[in-house]
């Protein structure tokens, strides 16, 4: 197998041994692999793989074709077409992963566009509904709604039956936004909270300073989940406001979870969300496929903050 291997904060394709799957373990011959914020600070050496992942390899989701199962399998059959989410290891031709964190990729999905789907759909599909208990007729903030998890975070808003507004550093994103389902957008400004109105719902994919709109926007008993600190991880916070209106704030965060609750996370995305992208209620947004070999094209785009949605390695090289 081919592996896009981190040596001294630079990335190489290099050759590995092909994995062999025990117990639940399935060999997936991989298809598609997103390329996430989490794989940049990797590459950098900020963010580390946990434990029993490749710690050089990096790739937090993926789409393939199973090519081997170890005997403790339950569901998943040789040769299925399934789609999921890891701790690491993804940009490879081959990955090695737990069966509980897989699912079976629906037929008319390009299974290598496939690869962007999974970590913005089980982050999204898991802060706003299983976490922030999002219901019919609520109003959803999302900060960054151009970016992998915010487009898939506004279509899950339709998809409930609530209505969102979203910021993004352009107009342009805003109105791509608007052809998923977004109600409203408001790109950076003075008084973004004035433009925004109130939510009950915050999604917050920026942090830093965003904290102060949130707090601000929030309705009474409003619910705000930090999932992404691109914009730092500091922030005032006005304790007044959180108290008088009984706001709940949430950190969320997928890769570090213990592999039960990642696994539990997938369940609920197969259960749920796969549904909706059989049916083409909610698709995959897909800016660019790059191939395996020019991976450091493709992490230059996710880095240059450019693009609308998700940009997938082509792993079969």
């Amino acid at each position: 197998m081919k592996a896009l291997v981190i040596t001294d904060g630079a990335l190489n394709l290099e050759e590995r041994p092909t994995p062999e799957p025990a117990a639940d373990q399935v060999v997936i011959e991989v298809a598609g692999a997103g390329v996430n914020r989490a794989d940049l600070l990797q590459l950098k050496g900020g963010y580390a793989a946990p434990p029993g992942w490749p710690e050089d390899v990096p790739g937090l989701e993926f789409s393939g074709i199973v090519a081997a199962r170890g005997p403790g399998c339950r569901w998943i059959g040789d040769g299925d077409h399934v789609f999921g989410i890891a701790g690491g290891g993804a940009h490879a031709t081959h990955l090695l992963v737990p069966e509980g964190l897989c699912a079976p990729a629906p037929d008319g999905l390009d299974l290598v566009s496939a690869g962007g789907i999974p970590e913005v759909f089980v982050t999204a599909f898991d802060a706003l509904v299983k976490q922030a208990h999002l219901k019919l007729g609520e109003r959803v903030l999302i900060h960054g709604a151009g970016s992998g998890v915010g487009t898939a975070a506004v279509q899950i808003v339709r998809a409930v039956g609530a209505t969102s507004v979203g910021t993004a550093r352009t107009p342009a994103k805003l109105e791509r936004a608007r052809e998923l389902g977004l109600d409203a957008g408001v790109t950076a400004s003075d008084d973004m909270a004035a433009a925004i109105g109130e939510v009950d719902v915050v999604l917050d994919l920026v942090g830093g300073d965003y904290l102060s709109i949130d707090t601000a926007v929030c309705r009474p008993r409003g619910r705000i989940l930090l999932v992404g600190l691109l914009a730092g991880a500091e922030a005032r916070l006005d304790m007044g406001t959180v108290l008088r209106k009984r706001l709940t704030v949430i950190g969320t965060v997928l890769r570090s979870r213990p592999e039960h609750e990642k696994a539990a996370a997938v369940a609920d995305f197969g259960r749920s969300v796969v549904p909706l992208l059989t049916d083409g209620k909610l698709r995959p947004v897909i800016e660019r496929v790059v191939p395996l070999d020019r991976a450091e094209e493709a992490y230059g785009f996710v880095r240059s903050n450019s693009t609308f949605g998700k940009v997938v390695l082509s792993a079969q090289v």
